[in-house]
């Protein structure tokens, strides 16, 4: 399918590996130069040169943290004039509801909420003006069912979802369309290390965790990058103009509900 993205610019936030890293992979299949930031330069720098050798796009690197204003800036001053934007960040640790203090909180909404919401409002206005953009925030399946030990990104995540869901539908006329891709277990870090938690908790090998979790799931195994950067890269396609605000699950079925 052609996207009819090709020649495109995007912003992917925390994509030097993980999800981040397959958004950014979809896209640049598809034709669209990227602006890839993570706060680690060495695997950014190298995750960065390995997609311009496979798919001959221009590739900008900014190895900076955007939950701060200093980061933010570096970012969009080197990116500059972009269509698409992808926030994305890792999650905030796991823990029990007594663990937590107002200053947890307040890091966990400034990146996984209040780091988006400020990269909206400095990119969608120009996306406006040029009467085209897309705009794809990583959240979490916890969005839809909140899980108990992530209390501190259910919330944030949430936050965050309220703040689109009202947005997208105010800027839908100017042609930029913005929705949210909620991921459940994915092959990656994050979840690498919440089974190390599981294991740890409960007395079981990481692979005993592993295992359990994945036979939960209708699939029976986790998603790849691939997989998500595949729906990521449609999201930002030219086919997704009448899907306003939207919340895109994608979790293996490990969610039972009717909608």
């Amino acid at each position: 399918m052609d996207l009819g993205i090709a020649g495109k610019k995007a912003i992917v936030c925390a994509s030097s590996k993980g999800l981040g890293r397959g958004c950014a992979e979809a896209l640049a299949e598809a034709g669209v130069d990227l602006v890839m930031n993570a706060r680690g330069a060495e695997a950014l720098e190298a995750a960065a040169e390995e997609i311009r050798q496979k798919y001959g796009v221009n590739v900008d690197t900014v190895a900076a943290d955007v939950t701060t204003e200093e980061g933010r800036a570096q970012l969009l001053e080197v990116a500059g004039q972009v269509d698409i934007l992808v926030n994305n960040a890792g999650g905030p640790p796991p823990g029990m509801w007594t663990d937590w203090e107002r200053e947890d909180f307040i890091k966990a909404l400034d990146s996984n909420m209040l780091t988006p919401i400020a990269l909206i409002k400095a990119l969608v206005p120009g996306m406006m003006e040029r009467g085209w953009g897309r705009v794809v925030n990583i959240t979490s399946q916890s969005v839809k069912a909140p899980i108990a030990v992530l209390g501190l990104s259910n919330s944030a995540r949430a936050g965050l979802t309220g703040y689109v869901a009202g947005t997208a539908r105010q800027i839908a006329g100017s042609g930029v369309v913005m929705n949210n891709l909620l991921p459940g277990s994915h092959a990656t870090d994050r979840i690498a290390s919440l089974d190390a938690r599981t294991a740890e908790t409960q007395g079981i090998s990481i692979d005993e965790a592993r295992a359990a979790r994945q036979a939960a799931n209708p699939t029976g195994r986790d998603g790849t990058p691939e997989e998500f950067g595949a729906m990521c890269a449609f999201l930002c396609s030219k086919h997704v103009g009448y899907m306003i605000g939207q919340n895109v699950l994608l979790d293996g079925g490990g969610i039972n509900a009717t909608l």
